[in-house]
């Protein structure tokens, strides 16, 4: 049935959905230099202002054919690109066409924290009717994204991509860009698809192991080995082969708002170097890219420039960007490649020299499977036994504590990037209570190791222990003291949250002391792979790269990691901290982090 609000047909669907790229792809065709200029002359403005006006409605929008409500920004699903250039202000309108609240968070944007645009934390959204102004200095350069902050908004379509232009020359030299921003879209209603995750955690997993499963492990590792594991698991009340909540069976898996049937379509030259910015707005879904036939060399991650690296294929965890450059020597097509990190579907586009050409799409790869090893067990982790939340480990009360002195916390070199830092740490004796199901009892830092599903790809494949930071960063003062954070969920109850608290059960919010230099542990007590967002300030992720560690406003958290970032709290106020899977920070991953000046006696 029809809605009150505007029909776009499919013509015209197709259209909008590409629009986020127009700028971009109209930029393509003309040297950088000139792009250079087209981008300042179209940020001239009053006193250095770039003004913008966004209107937020419910359309009827066209997908494989199926007719869909979504969310949409100025008429299109994704909303349209927003381009800015660093140095400048920028000042946008967005007028709410709903009948409900809604907001909008630019994500890895450094801003005030009143800008931010989180409901209940740093602002009290923006009503029906109403036209709210974000107005803030552009102080860094890069690929970003926006979404909405509201309910279940983002799932529906309410997100975009964000591009500031840096003031100084680009540091690696392209010809021509294209967005590509990957999301995941379903038909079902998405607070239907979370009641059916409160009653069910599985539900849309139907790749579970069968009885074939069974006697094929049990030919390759043995009948004894084979079932040791079945009972392990099944005591655990966990399934190996539950690496998405949702699946392929709820989700159509967009590139640039097209199905992959649809072939989103970028050109080139043979000879030219392609950039490529990569974003993953998925509410739900990691996905792992690569473009058979051509190198992709990563020269920027979450809008921050690092030291260029070359890889065959790269994770791109939910709200991650990574900008890479391609140069297509041959006058051919080549497919872009997204599969799902369980691999229960996959979203595709095309390079090409002209309009309708195709390339092959690759093989699909069997699902993956968790193993005790992921788990924080076995040979690899030192350590042959499993501990229910019962055993638990050290808690870090209502919010977090500090950890005091440096050297020797938690029996690793915390204070350095030697191998003490990827030597297990066993938990301690306390619990985290009913929100924590299940506790690996061994944690290290994994991001030098390939994620689940790539072990044994036969090329290369980016890990986070490849990035460097392009130059030093700023503030090279060691941590005072460090937060340990622990990621917890119960699988059965689908309930998320740290340290075994949900967001309305945490009485306090997470303590930084404005200008102070801080190490915040991420230690991941679940099977599932988390990535987790700060807002307002950068996380200095600790991967052995020493003063060049690259800064990233979203780190992903492998199970049974013990992920460290530096930070550096400059950033006065309130700001979200929250899982990025959106049905995660619904159900309590969520936190703010209150950043304050240091009060006489009063310990953050």
């Amino acid at each position: 049935m029809r809605t009150k609000f505007s029909h776009i047909t499919r013509r015209r669907f197709l259209l909008g959905a590409t629009a986020l790229t127009l700028l971009s792809g109209l930029q393509s065709l003309v040297p950088v230099y000139a792009r250079r200029r087209l981008a300042h002359a179209a940020s001239m403005g009053p006193e250095g202002e770039t003004e913008i006006n966004l209107a937020i409605r419910k359309q009827s929008i066209t997908i494989s054919g199926h007719e869909a409500t979504a969310v949409t920004v100025n008429g299109t699903m994704p909303g349209p690109l927003l381009r800015f250039r660093e140095g400048r202000t920028a000042v946008i309108r967005v007028t709410n066409h709903l009948a409900e609240d809604t907001s909008i968070h630019w994500h890895g944007i450094i801003l005030p924290a009143n800008m931010d645009g989180v409901p209940g934390v740093s602002f009290n959204g923006i009503k029906p009717g109403e036209t709210f102004t974000y107005r803030f200095p552009l102080v860094q350069n890069g690929t970003y994204w926006y979404h909405s902050h509201s309910g279940l908004q983002e799932q529906l379509g309410l997100f975009g991509p964000l591009i500031i232009d840096p003031a100084e020359e680009e540091p690696v030299p392209y010809d021509r860009e294209y967005i590509v921003m990957l999301s995941d879209w379903t038909f079902d209603d998405p607070h239907k698809i979370l009641a059916n995750l409160k009653k069910v955690a599985g539900f849309y997993n139907f790749q579970k192991r069968t009885v074939q499963d069974l006697f094929r492990d049990a030919i390759r590792n043995g009948w004894k080995a084979t079932l040791a594991d079945r009972i392990e698991w099944g005591r655990m009340r966990m399934d190996p082969t539950d690496i998405a909540d949702v699946t392929g069976y709820a989700y159509t898996y967009l590139l640039n708002g097209l199905p992959p049937a649809a072939n989103w379509t970028g050109l080139f030259k043979p000879g030219e170097r392609v950039r490529l910015r990569f974003i993953n707005a998925g509410a739900g879904t990691y996905f792992d890219v690569r473009i058979p036939g051509l190198e992709m060399t990563v020269i920027q991650a979450d809008g921050q420039n690092v030291q260029p690296v070359t890889v065959d294929e790269l994770r791109i965890a939910i709200a991650e960007t990574y900008d890479v450059i391609v140069a297509p020597r041959e006058e051919q097509a080549y497919t872009i490649f997204a599969e799902t990190m369980d691999r229960s579907g996959f979203a595709r586009g095309t390079l090409a020299p002209r309009t309708g050409m195709n390339a092959p799409l690759p093989q699909r790869r069997p699902r993956p499977i968790l193993t005790m090893a992921d788990m924080g067990m076995g040979a690899d982790h030192g350590m042959g036994e499993m501990g229910s939340s019962d055993q638990g480990h050290a808690t870090m009360g209502d919010a977090a504590s500090s950890h005091g002195d440096m050297p020797g916390m938690s029996g690793t070199d915390q204070g350095g990037h030697g191998a003490g830092r990827d030597r297990p740490v066993m938990h301690g004796p306390d619990h985290h209570g009913p929100g924590n199901s299940m506790v690996a009892m061994m944690s290290r830092r994994r991001t030098h190791e390939r994620g689940l599903g790539l072990e044994d790809a036969p090329w290369r494949v980016l890990v986070y222990g490849d990035l460097r930071s392009l130059h030093l960063l700023p503030d090279q003062r060691p941590p005072q003291r460090e937060i340990e954070l622990h990621l917890t969920g119960n699988m059965e109850r689908y309930m998320w949250s740290f340290d075994g608290k949900k967001f309305s059960e945490a009485s306090e919010p997470i303590r930084f002391i404005l200008g102070e230099r801080l190490r915040l542990t991420l230690v991941n007590d679940t099977m599932m792979e988390h990535p987790i967002h700060l807002h307002g300030m950068w996380m200095e992720l600790d991967n052995g790269a020493g003063p060049q560690r690259p800064r990233k406003h979203t780190v992903s958290v492998k199970p049974a990691e013990r992920l460290s970032v530096d930070i550096t709290a400059d950033a006065p106020g309130d700001w979200a901290f929250h899982c990025h899977i959106l049905n995660h920070m619904m159900t309590g991953m969520f936190r703010v982090v209150s950043v304050r000046p240091e009060t006489g006696g009063v310990k953050p």
